[in-house]
């Protein structure tokens, strides 16, 4: 007589044995170049509904955003229900009535994707439902969604370990069989630059973002951070970054509050550093200064340069910083970023300041080979290194240039 397995073993079978036949951690080559979309946290919070994103999806497309590169629209927190009796997530009806399938359809018919928020303890950071426990069943639920991008948080976690969490979830979502985007947020706490490459495609290096350019808000147990404060927090980290698997200092701020100086600034050095570039603002509601910075191509460019090398800052004068990141074909970014709320003069003599880069190995010397040099917020060519360069530079604003080699 012929038996049949339960279909409790079976499910089994399917949600907890076949991850282990695989050696595979995540979907490889989904993030090539740092991601780019928009995520609803920095300024909707908690105010998320299925009408928000229908309109933010749309706004993608009609601002130019997508044009620009910008594809995956986010979903942070507050979107979860509840469990049902077999332990599935459901959406909030009353935020999200028609169902994240049906949303998710409607985000892929603009060509875009669409990106949703889970956490690896028990409950969100704003108490919705967790993933603990249920790791595999909501990675078999977001691919059946249509999800692309999970981005996984790191509150009420008590006695997990961070890298075996995270590992378990890419495993789910691997077992799963939809490419899916893994974003790590654990916020630098156990160093996942160490451990992250393997399991997720960007990994948080810092606590959340704060729309300041420089300061520290304090909320007793933890604390929020200015653009600046961010940014010093990535100077150590830049061999750890590259195609696939990038170093992510949180969602911008741009279009949050900030002066337009300072979000040319920070958006400059979101680039330099080869940061994801997931705008955090109302994009329903853009000013021309706000949409222009979002949709430079040409500074987008410089954080979406295929050989994926973080720059790094090679000179510093007081508060005046500059950053270089190593291009294709030769070329170069350098970014002039002035840390005082006064503009300053410079003079900077290109003979005397080669530049060499121990990581990506490549070395520029200005003495030898002479550079069109192109300013990328002006978009036109202004000179080359053969004299030096005399500019003045805004209060918190940057002087933004590519570098392109003489032939």
């Amino acid at each position: 007589m012929k038996k049949t397995l339960p279909k409790k073993l079976i499910l089994y079978a399917i949600l907890v044995l076949l991850p282990l036949q695989t050696d595979a951690q995540k979907f490889d080559s989904l993030a090539l170049t740092p991601p780019m979309g928009w995520n609803s946290w920095n300024h909707f919070a908690c105010d998320v509904n299925e009408e928000l994103i229908h309109e933010v999806a749309d706004a993608m497309v009609s601002s130019g955003m997508k044009d620009a590169g910008y594809v995956y629209v986010n979903i942070d927190d507050c979107w979860h229900g509840t469990r049902d009796s077999q332990g599935f997530i459901h959406p909030d009806p009353e935020r999200f009535p028609s169902g994240m399938k049906a949303l998710a359809d409607y985000v892929h018919a603009k060509g875009l994707k669409l990106g949703i928020y889970s956490d690896a303890g028990w409950k969100t950071c704003a108490g919705r439902p967790g993933s603990r426990g249920y790791e595999y069943q909501d990675a078999q639920t977001y691919a059946s969604w249509g999800i692309d991008y999970l981005k996984y948080d790191w509150c009420n976690t008590e006695a997990l370990n961070a890298e075996g969490a995270f590992l378990t979830m890419g495993h789910a979502l691997v077992a799963a069989g939809r490419p899916i985007v893994l974003s790590i947020c654990e916020w630098g706490t156990y160093k996942p630059w160490e451990w992250g490459k393997k399991i997720g495609h960007l990994w948080r290096t810092t606590g959340d973002i704060y729309n300041c350019f420089d300061c520290v808000i304090n909320h007793g147990t933890w604390k929020s951070w200015g653009v600046m404060q961010i940014l010093d927090m990535q100077k150590e980290l830049r061999m750890h970054a590259g195609p696939d698997h990038w170093n992510d200092p949180d969602m911008m701020e741009v279009g949050n509050g900030m002066s337009v100086s300072e979000d040319r600034a920070h958006f400059s050095l979101w680039c330099m550093l080869a940061a994801p570039l997931i705008a955090g603002n109302d994009i329903r509601n853009m000013n021309k200064e706000t949409r222009d910075i979002l949709t430079n191509k040409e500074v987008i460019a410089v954080d979406q340069d295929p050989l994926g090398i973080q720059g790094f800052a090679y000179r510093t004068y007081k508060d005046m910083e500059v950053w270089a990141k190593p291009l294709v074909n030769g070329q170069l970014a350098i970014c002039f970023l002035n840390r005082r709320e006064n503009a300053r003069e410079i003079i900077f003599n290109w003979q005397d300041n080669p530049v060499g880069d121990d990581i990506s190995k490549t070395s520029y010397d200005f003495g030898k080979t002479e550079y069109i040099i192109r300013d990328l917020w002006l978009k036109k060519e202004t000179g080359t290194t053969g004299t030096p360069l005399k500019a003045v530079i805004a209060g918190h604003d940057v002087l933004m240039l590519k570098l392109i080699p003489e032939k």
